[in-house]
């Protein structure tokens, strides 16, 4: 059974960051989203919970293996 930290999710940039807000830019820049099409894999905690949702129009989520 996977325990609560072992947990990741995979963040895809998939809608330009060019007319949205500082703060979520700054949001995607510290997920370490920098070009469309770009993915990263992050552990799945509430503070990362937290930024997704705060760019969730920008980005794509998945559960990663």
């Amino acid at each position: 059974m996977a325990n609560e930290a072992d947990k990741k999710v995979k963040v895809t940039l998939v809608r330009s960051m060019i007319c949205s807000l500082q703060r979520q830019r700054d949001t995607l820049r510290a997920l370490g989203l920098k070009r469309i099409g770009q993915s990263v894999t992050k552990d799945d905690t509430p503070s990362i919970r937290g930024m997704l949702s705060a760019v969730g129009h920008l980005v794509t989520i998945e559960e990663a293996d």
